[in-house]
């Protein structure tokens, strides 16, 4: 399936976002740790949230987290200290994305994990019990996701958890997301030094919560809003927090620079509120950033620079090597296919240097079963009409999208 996107010639619009994916899925481990009796409020209605709701409810034999990686690496943590026996599996992709480092990290701890099939990968068989903690290292530069895993189960370990990130730390503020929601469930958790965090073995609490919406898919607003020619574009979003925790909240510095200004509706922090994203009408000829703390606005912004013609250099970005594709490699590829060329270097850096190409006749873009390739590209519309193939994949963690595109005069021809 394809869709076809047109964007209006003007653009303004008030919605509210899918709740944070991010704040969902920890608040949700959490909240099974405590004893689960209070439901978080503004769950993400995302395939992400969604597996881990059906998992922890349910708790079948089998689980079959699809793909969804933070679900495999949140739920292998929590099924390690919940008593029973489950094997934990996924797509075809999840059996190649790596876990090794997180499995032998809980091993460490006294966890009881086996590998179903190829060594380092899912599925993976685990029989749940109490495990004792203690000192535990590990590599700062792996996924946070892997970290927050740990951290997550460390007040239900006997002698809790004191875990020092050893070399670069990647990432560092979804670790400290981590830890503030924790402590905001009534956890001792906290850096008890420049590379350990301390986690003391005191209960969760049970108590009332509600997620923030999601800052990185505000990032495609923004981008819109970027791209739009239309002087006056104007996008209102609803529930977001000035001084937000998420890592992601940092794309209101990063569209400053692109020409985006944005406007909360009262100058009180720590509550949730509404935006306003508007045009600046000032952007930088040219762009460096290092994404080592929000790999995930990554697509978002290199997509945006090629269209602005901005050139940029990008650090920071080994995590995309391994996400749900080669999310570096799909950049060079689709963007190309538009007329831009770019490069790569050691894994972990995209360049553009202004270097264009002819563009493909009639090119679509190819979504790689990756949901923000599809929502980053999208907003191409606002300069061009774009062709997205498999559009469906923005269920991952943003459900609605389309329907919001919709709402805001994009016309999508849907194409079997």
């Amino acid at each position: 399936m394809q869709y076809i996107v047109n964007a209006p010639s003007k653009l303004n619009i008030k919605l509210s976002l899918p709740a944070s994916k991010s704040i969902s899925n920890r608040a949700l481990i959490i909240y099974a740790l405590s004893g689960g009796r209070l439901l978080p409020q503004n769950l993400s209605d995302c395939d992400d949230t969604n597996v881990i709701i059906d998992a922890i409810r349910y708790m079948p034999e089998t689980i079959d987290i699809k793909a969804a990686g933070t679900a495999m690496r949140f739920m292998t943590a929590y099924l390690s200290v919940m008593r029973g026996e489950h094997t934990i599996t996924g797509t075809e992709r999840m059996k190649h994305r790596p876990i090794g480092v997180l499995v032998e990290a809980l091993r460490r701890l006294g966890a009881d994990i086996e590998y179903v099939g190829e060594e380092g990968f899912p599925p993976l068989h685990i029989t749940g019990r109490k495990l004792t903690g203690g000192m535990l290292e590990i590599a700062g530069n792996v996924s946070s996701q892997y970290i927050s895993a740990l951290l997550m189960i460390g007040p239900v370990l006997e002698e809790g958890l004191e875990l020092r990130l050893t070399g670069d730390i990647i990432s560092r503020p979804y670790i400290d997301l981590t830890l503030w929601m924790m402590r905001e469930f009534g956890a001792d958790a906290e850096w008890s030094s420049g590379d350990t965090i301390t986690v003391k073995p005191q209960p969760y609490k049970s108590i009332e919560y509600v997620i923030e919406n999601d800052w990185s898919g505000a990032s495609y607003w923004y981008e819109m809003v970027a791209l739009s020619n239309d002087r006056d574009a104007t996008v209102q979003l609803a529930g977001l927090m000035d001084g937000s925790k998420q890592g992601d909240s940092v794309v209101k510095y990063l569209f400053s620079l692109l020409g985006v200004k944005t406007v909360f509706e009262s100058q009180e922090t720590g509550r949730l509120q509404q935006v306003t994203l508007k045009k600046s009408g000032r952007c930088v000829p040219r762009l460096e950033y290092d994404f080592t703390g929000s790999p995930d606005l990554a697509q978002t912004v290199v997509v945006t620079c090629c269209m602005l013609g901005v050139p940029f250099r990008f650090s920071g970005l080994s995590t995309l090597k391994i996400k749900e594709t080669d999310r570096i490699e799909a950049l060079k590829t689709e963007l190309r296919k538009l007329g831009f060329v770019l490069t790569d270097q050691h894994d972990s850096e995209l360049i553009w240097d202004g270097t264009r190409c002819e563009p493909s006749e009639d090119a679509a873009i190819d979504t790689y079963e990756d949901h923000r390739i599809a929502l980053s590209f999208a907003p191409i519309s606002m300069r061009q009409p774009v062709t997205i193939n498999n559009p469906h994949v923005v269920t991952k963690s943003y459900p609605h999208f389309w329907e919001d595109l919709s709402k805001a005069g994009f016309l999508i021809d849907e194409i079997k």
